[in-house]
């Protein structure tokens, strides 16, 4: 049994795409980060949180890659070269992109006011951009291993779609056609319905 505690915003939502992306069966729990239940399920009331068979696995990536593993697709297979390079990836994108997004949310909403240092966005932006044609380079077909949707590339357009609402300008074209056609997919309009 697999349920998903998350609303559809922020990073449960990878999860969300994932799991209609591989057709499976579970129960969605809109659950908001920090809020009482997210701390029962996380020590740091993170959310997503997915719950299999009674145990808790946090961290989107980690969930990602435990049901990319689970169902032996989306993925290359562990101990092969395929799968050190999309690991590789995969850190990248985390890195590079969700970091950097991270840093500027803290910087703009998270942390209190006195805490926060509006100026280090410009150069997150400048930053992301310049990882974004690093990240297009390395691509290798339709998606960032090939001609199918594997782990990285879930990260990699959710933080696309998370830099252009906040205000990133990353004017690369193989990049926004990559999020077009990925976004345009039947799995990722379904994960889109979820609250």
């Amino acid at each position: 049994m697999l349920t998903l505690y998350g609303t559809s915003k922020a990073r449960p939502f990878r999860v969300l795409w994932m799991l209609e992306e591989l057709g499976l069966k579970f129960t969605h729990k809109a659950l908001e980060p920090r809020s009482d239940d997210a701390f029962r399920l996380s020590p740091l009331g993170k959310v997503p949180v997915l719950e299999v068979d009674g145990e808790a696995i946090t961290d989107s990536a980690a969930i990602l890659t435990y049901l990319a593993d689970r169902e032996g697709r989306m993925t290359a297979a562990a101990g092969t070269v395929a799968r050190a390079q999309q690991d590789a990836v995969t850190h990248m994108v985390l890195d590079d992109m969700d970091a950097l997004l991270w840093m500027a949310a803290k910087n703009t909403f998270i942390w209190p006011e006195g805490e926060r240092v509006p100026e280090v966005k410009t150069g997150l932006r400048s930053e992301f951009s310049r990882n974004v044609d690093r990240l297009m380079v390395r691509k290798r077909g339709d998606y960032l291993m090939g001609d199918a949707l594997t782990v990285p590339d879930i990260l990699a357009v959710h933080c696309g779609l998370w830099a252009g609402r906040a205000g990133f300008d990353v004017g690369n074209a193989d990049f926004a056609a990559y999020l077009e056609r990925a976004s345009a997919r039947p799995a990722f309009e379904r994960a889109m319905a979820y609250s």
